[in-house]
């Protein structure tokens, strides 16, 4: 079978290409002489008189045409050579760079110059130059002159870039502050709440309900520290789903934004363990004090700056409670893990206060719930913290559900989110996340 082989495109001639071919088309026209280039023919001695002069005639427009061909293709190489200075000029002053300024200048007075004086030759028709050689000059010229227009370009392109490049990171660190300003202002709009029921309250006048108030509010804070660390897990890339899975294996949530209580659950009952001793779990701390003791920290403490307190206050028994609690919630792993470091720890552990919207959240939870414990513990009688076991049927005498339930199902304990309070015989509701009780659980409960 034949094939057919299509033909071959023609090839596109450079310019440089292009000169090449025009200076070797006039040197075959033409004869060159060895001074000014100007042109001699020999008479044909077979041509008459008339013939020889046509032929004459006819080769000198061919001369003139190649020298005015010549002319200009040195005028357009000056002219790019020009604007080559010119560029060169006007990136040697940002940054300023006073040689390589005096260097374009001169560039540019040469070329001016020499066009100047080209101008003079060509009007007193003082023109002495070989169109072949000044061809190829210009030629090369201006080949040159594109050459460093494009790689002054190239340069100014780089430093464009450099440029928004700078100005990208520092847009990006803006962004970043701005965003961690954001977090901390939604958190204290969040967990800040109305204690200014509290300004006027004296100890004789103290009801369960003052504490049932500001448990909400320390709910409330413990949430909004909760929301900020789910961010910046999803900022670290976490996998949200199997860390809940380690808090609780077998609970299923209704919404996926009920998931948040899982880490809810986790922090409370973090942060409130060993909420039922006077010195909240605290080594070498004294037992003795007295209910009166008691409602004078929460009093002195409610309208407190947490991270001013404990930039000021650093063997306060509540600065020794936050980074006791820090270093129990918030794990190495776990913190090198959203932060890349440790640093926080570190300052931590030697007594400083970080400096981060992270910390700064933690510090107001972990002052809510130190002022609940003072509160508790200024009743003056036996308190006492309960957690609802699992699979336990829902009563609203002990729980209250962080979810509303519009249907008229049973419901069971999934686990308990907030745990309750007993103060004496006053029992505070512990927050819980309910599930439906299903038919085979509710048959085995009531064989």
């Amino acid at each position: 079978m034949d094939t057919v082989r299509p033909e071959s495109a023609p090839v596109k001639k450079s310019k440089l290409a292009r000169t090449f071919h025009k200076v070797i088309n006039l040197r075959a026209a033409t004869k060159i002489a060895s001074n000014n280039g100007i042109c001699k023919l020999k008479p044909n001695t077979k041509a008459t008189k008339e013939e020889y002069d046509i032929e004459k005639m006819e080769d000198l427009k061919a001369k003139n045409k190649a020298i005015m061909e010549a002319l200009l293709a040195k005028l357009f190489a000056g002219i790019t050579s020009i604007k080559a200075a010119y560029a060169e000029l006007q990136m040697a002053q940002h940054p300023y760079n006073n040689e390589a300024i005096q260097v374009a200048d001169q560039a540019v007075v040469d070329e001016l110059k020499s066009i100047s004086e080209m101008k003079r030759s060509f009007l007193k028709k003082e023109l002495d130059l070989s169109p072949q050689v000044t061809l190829m000059l210009a030629e090369i010229q201006e080949q040159q002159g594109l050459m460093k227009t494009y790689e002054i370009t190239i340069k100014k392109l780089e430093s464009e870039a450099q440029r928004k490049g700078l100005a990208i990171s520092e847009l990006k660190s803006e962004l970043e502050e701005l965003v961690s300003t954001n977090r901390s202002s939604e958190y204290k709009l969040k967990s800040s709440g109305p204690l200014s029921i509290f300004d006027s309250l004296r100890l004789s006048k103290l009801t369960p309900t003052h504490f049932a108030q500001f448990q909400q509010q320390t709910v409330r804070s413990i949430r909004s520290f909760v929301r900020l660390m789910i961010k910046e897990m999803e900022s670290a890339s976490w996998d949200v789903d199997t860390a809940i899975k380690f808090i609780e294996p077998e609970a299923e949530f209704t919404k996926q934004s009920h998931r948040c209580f899982a880490f809810e659950s986790f922090v409370s009952k973090t942060m409130l363990e060993g909420f039922n001793n006077p010195n909240f779990g605290l080594p070498f701390s004294p037992t003795h004090e007295t209910h009166h003791h008691f409602f004078d920290q929460f009093i002195n403490l409610k309208a407190a700056n947490p991270k001013s307190f404990l930039s000021q206050n650093h063997n306060a028994s509540f600065c020794k409670f936050t980074r006791a609690k820090y270093l129990q919630l918030v794990h190495a792993k776990m913190e090198c893990s959203l932060f890349g470091n440790l640093n926080q720890r570190k300052l931590i552990i030697s007594g400083e206060v970080p400096d981060s919207p992270f910390f700064e959240a933690f510090a107001e939870m972990s002052m809510r719930v130190w002022l609940l414990h003072c509160l508790a513990f200024s009743y003056g009688q036996q308190v006492s913290v309960f957690q609802v076991n699992k699979n336990r049927r829902f009563s609203e005498v002990y729980m209250e559900s962080v979810t509303v339930n519009d249907s008229d199902n049973e419901f069971s304990v999934s686990f308990t989110v907030v745990p309750g309070f007993i103060i004496g015989k006053t029992v505070f509701q512990s927050l819980v996340y309910p599930s439906p009780v299903d038919n085979l659980r509710r048959i085995n409960n009531l064989t």
